[in-house]
């Protein structure tokens, strides 16, 4: 818990501090795997955070969004099942790696609280890969894990990502 909330204080501190340089919105859209295949269809998401350069090959930042996964319906002759929709809120700490100007890969790893009943969240990583395809603009792919008391949510990602032009990148 004193993690969290160390997160969370951090990710406050970042937004008054950093608030000229870096914003970043980002939406994407995924595909559930293993444990949330058979009750997901899909899910859809979104990310606000801050991003400043450490130099020009490493940038840190915070983020925080909303992972909403879609219930499946399950229909046959004999059975009818809703399940409920899936909700996490992942707040991050964020870095990326530029090789090059316009091709960078990285990390974000914190906690993903959970929004739905009997949902906990728990530990969240998701490594991304990204293509700068103008100055502003990124489309990336990603791999969304949050590891839950026994399963674990899993999603496969394409995403854009928009950086408002304050930003030094």
């Amino acid at each position: 818990m004193k993690t969290t909330q160390l997160i969370f204080i951090l990710f406050l501190f970042a937004f008054g501090l950093q608030a000229q340089e870096g914003f970043k919105l980002g939406l994407q859209a995924g595909l559930p795997i293993d444990d949330f295949n058979d009750e997901v269809s899909i899910a859809i998401g979104a990310d606000v955070g801050y991003m400043w350069a450490l130099n020009e090959l490493i940038d840190l930042g915070l983020t925080a969004g909303l992972i909403y996964g879609f219930h499946e319906t399950f229909q046959s002759d004999v059975v009818v099942a809703d399940l409920p929709d899936i909700q996490f809120v992942p707040v991050a700490a964020s870095v990326r790696i530029w090789p090059s100007n316009s091709f960078s890969f990285g990390i974000d790893g914190g906690q993903a609280f959970g929004l739905n009943d009997g949902n906990d969240g728990g530990l969240y990583y998701r490594p991304v890969i990204g293509y700068l395809f103008n100055a502003n603009a990124e489309v990336n792919f990603s791999y969304t894990t949050i590891n839950l008391d026994d399963r674990s949510w899993n999603s496969a990602n394409l995403g854009i990502l928009y950086t408002f032009p304050s930003n030094r990148r």
